[in-house]
């Protein structure tokens, strides 16, 4: 393999082409947004990790005009362009600033991550505090917000002063540049200060409004939020979004520029390993790689020649949004999201314009959350050959990897939220020697589970351990006794009491009550409940059988 010098965690453009990191063209981005001079505001939505502030930094690079960066993009595509690099390089006064770090418990503490954030880019104007384009009162402001004790109402307007005073400065509008800007809104949701988040955003985003020190504006963010009238009032604004986009080839890497990245780092044995684990996502028409994942994986490489394709996705992302929904689910949803761990397709409506605060609104927005933060994609004709009504896509899980995430990171959140249940009733069942009842509740837990496996006798025995762990229960598995192992024994020693669970299951519903039968025969056969019998006062000795998402369970009382 060929050493190659791989950018892994670098999203500064100029540090990049410097440093002679190993760069993917991007350059073209540069081209289509100057294509569309009209558009004063465009929002580009993709899920994290897709290079979206590697971008806005090559952006900034190339429009400052307090920068000389003709030789960071010789070679590149925009280079070939000299008509826009003479009007447009270095020319025009520029505000870069990113709010993907803007983050606390409180809003207190967010507010003041913002505040940070808002002092940090006005140091790299400290020139306006010498000008004399600037008024006593404006430099005033200024001073305060690089302190950090301006007031909310300045605050809120900060990015509105901060071009109008560059617009004077250099006599030219502003090229604003905003990465990320749906960050603090999604972190105040998930800690519970989202009114008053969204008050500070709303004000910071006056910049993009009736702004005649504004030149073009170009933000990114994972949502749209354009229900929360974030842009209303905003001039000839677009949104770029995953399914109505024109620039889907410059956020990921798509096919070609994976082909190239593979061969010079002479690593082609290994495209198909990461075209299974890291390609599959849908944009547009294109098919995309995560960036994110193949660098990672080529610099793992650079270490270890055998190393295997990992998941290095699951652990760079706030999953907390995602998180929220389990609380919310239902046999509906687990059902759906088993189809598509079997890697099938489910047919949903999107939502491009979702609000943070009715997220839990309705599980349509379940799906359109999994599909715009990337754990989902839009499958291709050749995977799924039905009829879509307007408004409705197809989903799937895109790789090996959003697949590992499901099986680990989404199943275990399901497992939680059903510890979390309610099961008095199945306890106050099982040592009251209730089958009935304790076949209803357990059923209700089953619908609540996700299988994504084959339903295999592992499944089930794992379920039924998990019922009494963590309630405060002893629980052996595959307990040995004299003529064998029994399945599951729940031990209750403060009562003197004990529960004996044998399970089977059948691949047929009419064999439900013949393997439960056989099971509570086993237990007889096996004499599973002897040993107890000088140490508990009360055993119970249960058979449990199961097809799918059913169970039945018959008693045989052993002692009392």
């Amino acid at each position: 393999m060929k050493l190659l010098r791989i950018p892994v965690g670098v999203s500064d453009f100029a540090e990049i082409r410097r440093n002679g990191y190993y760069y993917v063209d991007k350059s073209g981005l540069i081209g289509e947004l100057l294509g569309t001079t009209g558009t004063k505001v465009t929002l580009i939505t993709r899920p994290r990790r897709f290079g979206k502030t590697l971008g806005m930094s090559m952006l900034e690079s190339f429009f400052d005009i307090q920068k000389d960066n003709k030789t960071l993009f010789e070679g590149l595509e925009i280079a070939n362009r000299h008509d826009l690099c003479t009007e447009w390089m270095n020319q025009w006064p520029t505000v870069f600033v990113s709010f993907r770090q803007v983050d606390g418990l409180n809003f207190n503490s967010a507010y003041g991550m913002l505040t940070l954030v808002i002092s940090e880019l006005y140091k790299k104007h400290l020139y306006l505090l010498d000008s004399d384009k600037v008024d006593g009162y404006d430099k005033e402001i200024v001073k305060q917000l690089i302190q950090g004790t301006a007031s909310a109402k300045d605050t809120k307007g900060s990015l509105m002063l901060l071009t109008r005073l560059m617009c004077q400065q250099y006599g030219k509008p502003v090229i604003l540049l905003i990465d990320e800007y749906d960050v603090p809104v999604a972190k105040a949701n998930s800690n519970g200060y989202y009114e008053e988040m969204l008050d500070v955003m709303k004000g910071l985003m006056q910049a993009l409004k009736d702004n005649q020190a504004l030149c073009f504006a170009v933000i990114t963010g994972c949502l749209k939020i354009a229900k929360e009238s974030i842009f209303t009032g905003t001039n000839n604004f677009i949104s770029d979004t995953l399914t109505d986009s024109i620039l889907n080839e410059y956020f990921g890497f798509v096919q070609s520029e994976v082909d190239q990245i593979l061969k010079d780092a002479d690593v082609l044995d290994k495209a198909e390993s990461i075209r299974e684990w890291y390609d599959g996502y849908h944009f547009g028409d294109f098919d995309v790689y995560c960036p994110w994942d193949v660098m990672n994986y080529l610099l793992e490489l650079q270490r270890n020649p055998k190393a295997k394709p990992v998941s290095y996705w699951k652990n760079t992302s706030d999953n907390a949004v995602i998180r929220s929904f389990i609380d919310y689910a239902g046999s509906n949803i687990t059902g759906k999201l088993e189809t598509l761990l079997a890697g099938g397709t489910i047919v949903q409506r999107v939502d491009e314009n979702l609000t943070y605060d009715y997220l839990h609104s309705s599980e349509e927005n379940l799906w359109s959350m999994l599909y715009l933060t990337g754990y989902l994609t839009k499958a291709r004709e050749e995977d799924y050959n039905g009829k879509l009504a307007d408004g409705t896509v197809a989903f799937m899980i895109p790789n090996a990897e959003i697949k590992e995430i499901f099986e680990t990171t989404v199943v275990k959140w399901f497992d939680d939220s059903t510890k979390k249940c309610d099961r008095s009733t199945l306890f106050h069942a099982v040592w009251n020697g209730d089958s009935e009842n304790l076949t209803k509740e357990m059923n209700v837990l089953l619908r609540r589970t996700i299988s994504y496996h084959d339903y295999k006798e592992d499944f089930y025995h794992a379920f039924l351990a998990g019922i009494f762990t963590g309630a405060g229960y002893m629980v052996d598995s595959n307990k040995e006794h004299g003529e064998g192992r029994s399945d599951v024994v729940v031990y209750d020693p403060i009562n003197s009491r004990v529960a004996v669970f044998e399970a089977k299951y059948t691949k047929s519903l009419d064999k439900l009550e013949s393997e439960c039968d056989a099971a509570l025969q086993q237990i007889d056969d096996r004499m599973y409940a002897k040993e107890y019998e000088d140490d508990y006062d009360q055993i119970l000795c249960y058979g449990i059988s199961f097809f799918k998402k059913r169970c039945m369970v018959k008693k045989k009382l052993a002692k009392t």
